[in-house]
């Protein structure tokens, strides 16, 4: 019974879903939503490491790739 209750948690908590949405799922379903989040959360702490380390992709602005700010200020 408190698998049910920490599925429900991790549910509300992490994903943003009510109580009452995570209670009527099916279990199947509540399943494998819980088990989606766990892998996606993973993958974006990866993600957080591998920029901290500097080991991820990065992009240095250039003349070629700088967004104009002239372009970006609202209009009057």
């Amino acid at each position: 019974m408190e698998n049910i209750y920490e599925q429900f948690f991790f549910l509300k908590y992490s994903g943003g879903w009510s109580f009452t949405e995570a209670y009527n799922l099916p279990v199947g379903l509540r399943t494998w939503f819980t088990q989606r989040l766990i892998q996606q959360i993973e993958q974006e702490n990866e993600a957080m490491e591998q920029a901290s380390k500097g080991g991820g992709k990065s992009q240095t602005l250039t003349a070629h790739n700088n967004p104009d700010p002239r372009a970006q200020a609202p209009k009057k």
